[in-house]
C-alpha cells in the first residue's frame, strides 16, 4: 500500500466550502485507507492500493459529485511530499515565506522567465513544483506565474507537516 498526500485546489475560497471532515468522510467512502486531513486548505493524507493517476481521477469524480463543481486533485506520494521538503532551494529562509506551488507534470524551463508583477521574489523550478520565495508575504505579492495556473500552493510549513504525517501512513 502506498502512502499519499492530495492537495485539493481552490477550496475554502472564493465561497467553495468543504468542511474537512467531509473530505475525510468522502475518502473512506471512497475506499481510501487511513485517511486524514490537515488543516482547512484541502489537504488529505491517505493509503491506497491504486495508482497515483487511479487516485486523483478517484477523488476528482467523489470532490465533483459532492460539490457540484470540478475540483482539481495534485498528488503526490509520501516520498514525493519528503522530496519536495528537502529540495527547497530557500531553506534559508523562514519557512512561512517560501511556497511549494504544485502541477500535475514538470514546470516548462521557461516558467521563471515568463513570470510576470515580480518584485522581490524569488523562484526556482523543482520536479513537479515551482518554489516561490515571498520575502514581504504572499498576500501583498502581485507574481503571476502562468506556468503555475493550474497549480496548488502550500507554504513549506505545510510541506513539512504533510510529508511527516504521509510517512506515518505508510
Amino acid at each position: 500500500m502506498t502512502a499519499y498526500v492530495a492537495l485539493l485546489r481552490a477550496v475554502n475560497v472564493g465561497g467553495r466550502k468543504l468542511v474537512m471532515s467531509d473530505l475525510k468522510a468522502i475518502a473512506e467512502k471512497a475506499g481510501l485507507n487511513k485517511a486524514k486531513t490537515f488543516i482547512a486548505s484541502g489537504n488529505l493524507i491517505f493509503a491506497s492500493d491504486l495508482s497515483e493517476s487511479a487516485v486523483t481521477k478517484l477523488l476528482e469524480q467523489c470532490l465533483g459529485e459532492h460539490m457540484s463543481a470540478e475540483v482539481p486533485v495534485l498528488v503526490r506520494t509520501a516520498a514525493e511530499m519528503a522530496a519536495v521538503a528537502r529540495a527547497n532551494p530557500f531553506a534559508d529562509q523562514k519557512a512561512s515565506t517560501v511556497a511549494a506551488i504544485f502541477l500535475d507534470k514538470a514546470p516548462p524551463k521557461d516558467a521563471i522567465e515568463n513570470a510576470r508583477g515580480i518584485d522581490d521574489e524569488r523562484m526556482a523550478l523543482g520536479a513537479r513544483e515551482i518554489y516561490v520565495h515571498y520575502p514581504s508575504g504572499m498576500a501583498r505579492s502581485k507574481l503571476r506565474i502562468p506556468a503555475a495556473a493550474g497549480g496548488t500552493a502550500r507554504n513549506m510549513n505545510t510541506v513539512a507537516k504533510l510529508a511527516e504525517m504521509a510517512k506515518e501512513v505508510e
